[in-house]
């Protein structure tokens, strides 16, 4: 029941039609974004928002734990609302954007947990440091766009980081080193 039920899910999810071949899916850079916070000395939850993604979701409805997720973005995308933090943010002693502009990330494996939910393991490289992460991701919805009449799909998933992982700890541990990432985006078929 449990491989009946991931494949009509991920196959309804990630493909137009069950046992089609692997779909790949475009990611919509206007409609995704990452959302992140973290614990600023107590007083207040700190929040920024990367977005410009570029990258790819290729839907396996045969094979559901062979879909993969790549994904890039530059780090020079970052928005905190205060120009001042963005620019330090960007600096060696977190980001390191000038070694490094992008930031990736390509799924390792994916397992399905519910009906719409699943867990996309794969390595995050952020500041030329590699990781493996794991992303806890609902799908939202899926089907054919109203308007622009092509199939599409939306996906949240959230995670949670070190930022000392990655070599970014400064401040640590009075601003929080645990940083809260929540994930939205969208993701279509390109017309032919």
């Amino acid at each position: 029941m449990k491989n009946l039920l991931l494949t009509t899910v991920l196959g309804a999810t990630f493909a137009s039609g069950a046992y089609a071949d692997p779909v790949t899916y475009t990611l919509d850079p206007s409609h995704s974004q990452i959302v992140f916070s973290y614990n600023h000395l107590g007083y207040s939850k700190t929040t920024g928002m990367f977005s410009g993604f570029e990258g790819t979701i290729e839907m396996d409805a045969a094979d559901p734990a062979a879909s993969t997720v790549s994904v890039s973005f530059p780090a020079s995308s970052l928005i905190t609302g205060w120009p001042e933090r963005e620019a330090h943010f960007l600096t060696d002693d977190f980001f390191g954007a000038e070694a490094n502009p992008l930031v990736t990330f390509k799924s390792t494996s994916i397992e399905v947990t519910g009906e719409k939910t699943g867990l996309i393991t794969g390595d995050l490289t952020l500041n030329g440091i590699t990781k493996p992460v794991v992303l806890d991701a609902t799908l939202n919805q899926m089907g054919d766009h109203p308007m622009a009449k092509q199939p599409w799909a939306g996906f949240d998933a959230t995670t949670t980081l070190l930022r000392s992982d990655f070599d970014m700890g400064q401040f640590a541990p009075f601003v929080g080193d645990e940083v809260t990432i929540n994930i939205s985006i969208e993701a279509m078929v390109p017309a032919q």
